[in-house]
């Protein structure tokens, strides 16, 4: 498998830092899992921030700091009973997914479905499954805040090339496209979204009411 799109350095840059949301991590996480060239590119910005760590002055403690540190400890909870993973109806999902429950898959056009992946916190970015039948086409649209999406199964293609699996591909406001599915094989996509999809021309303008991405 060759990956041919990536994140960008900003994106892999903020992983790296812990600052992306669940849903964003997650998604830049099941790229990580198929490509060496980015998790070495993770690995270099986590050494740089260790060594400006390691370059930071030294913060004296508070005369008592051993003392509240040991209170809280003696009142620390009892861990809790490990839940058992959810029980995926899917297979093939990446590794970082399994501690999270699926809703269910629901229809939003001919040859489209997502399905929504059920994180434990509300905010930040959603984050779901997309699945498009070989040859589905999206209506073009353009987005509402950003959008990740990682290639699971499959590829579609728009003007911005082909994205088969393995790929990552990062759109915000400024982008408008139109996948489409290649003929060969169902692509699944995993995607964190903010905002809304908001279709584009006549054709849009008459399902942005009932598709709600």
């Amino acid at each position: 498998m060759t990956v041919t799109h990536h994140p960008s350095a900003e994106t892999l840059g903020a992983y790296a830092a812990g600052s992306l949301d669940t849903a964003r991590r997650l998604v830049v996480a099941s790229h990580l899992e198929r490509c060496g060239v980015c998790r070495r590119a993770v690995g270099n910005f986590e050494a740089v921030g260790g060594a400006l760590l390691e370059g930071l002055p030294p913060t004296p403690m508070d005369a008592d700091a051993l003392t509240r540190l040991m209170a809280r400890l003696d009142a620390a909870p009892e861990p809790a009973t490990p839940q058992a993973r959810p029980a995926h109806d899917m297979s093939g999902l990446p590794a970082c997914l399994a501690p999270y429950a699926l809703g269910r898959w629901r229809w939003i056009g001919p040859g489209l479905e997502v399905r929504p992946i059920l994180l434990p916190q509300a905010g930040g970015a959603r984050l779901l499954l997309l699945k498009g039948a070989p040859g589905a086409r999206l209506p073009q649209h353009s987005h509402s805040g950003e959008e990740l999406a990682a290639v699971l199964t499959g590829a579609f293609t728009h003007d911005g090339g082909r994205f088969g699996a393995g790929d990552f591909e990062e759109a915000d406001e400024s982008v408008e496209h139109r996948p489409v599915v290649t003929p060969d094989e169902a692509c699944i996509c995993l995607i964190a979204i903010e905002g809304r999809v908001r279709m584009s021309g006549v054709v849009g303008a008459l399902l942005n009411p009932f598709v709600r991405i």
